[in-house]
């Protein structure tokens, strides 16, 4: 049994995700999260990073109306080792889908963090690996994630900024999308304008 629990409801469709954690020591985390954005689907996952909040383990479980994909991902040894499957034909449901994971897992030499698409959640990964939640206003870190698309369970390397704008704040951007996310005072995501809000 996991100590803490969240919920977040999604503001951009009907949907939501919860949370059960352990953040004693870096992050154990067990969740479930739903959509009704591009296809209908339910995700489970499971996430563990170590002490210094790295992203050490990933597993991660969606399914939809005749389909089921699956990814676990784990590092060791500073490399990520990708494996999937999948079990009917997300295609018919979704025909622009991506295949899942990633073709060459060397690519993702640099992550250190894991970002479930439109998950709160993950975002609170590299605000605590560093220290973002306490930094001074104007701190600002370029990192490369692990982006974990839904439904399709494809995995990518995104750049990624986050500036400190204040005490309990941070402005997140990738590419083209900026968000400014308001935090809890350890770092959990509870306003993210567009997509969701803490319950």
């Amino acid at each position: 049994m996991l100590p803490r629990a969240f919920a977040w409801q999604r503001t951009d469709t009907t949907g939501g995700e919860f949370v059960t954690l352990d953040d004693r020591r870096g992050l154990r985390a067990k969740g479930v999260a739903f959509a009704a954005d591009n296809s209908l689907y339910s995700c489970r996952y499971e996430l563990h990073t170590d002490e210094a909040w790295a992203s050490t383990r990933f597993e991660v479980a969606v399914e939809g109306a005749g389909w089921l994909r699956t990814l676990r991902m784990e590092r060791a040894a500073g490399r990520w080792r990708v494996t999937t499957s999948e079990q009917g034909d997300l295609g018919r449901a979704l025909p622009a889908a991506p295949l899942s994971g990633i073709e060459d897992p060397d690519r993702l030499h640099a992550v250190l963090d894991v970002d479930l698409y439109n998950s709160p959640l993950t975002n609170t990964l590299p605000v605590r690996r560093l220290g973002l939640h306490r930094a001074e206003t104007g701190t600002t870190v370029q990192i490369e994630a692990a982006w974990v698309l839904l439904p399709s369970l494809a995995v990518l390397p995104l750049q990624q900024s986050y500036q400190v704008l204040g005490p309990r704040r941070v402005r997140y951007r990738s590419e083209n999308f900026t968000a400014d996310l308001d935090l809890t005072d350890d770092g959990y995501v509870t306003v993210y304008p567009g997509l969701a809000t803490l319950a």
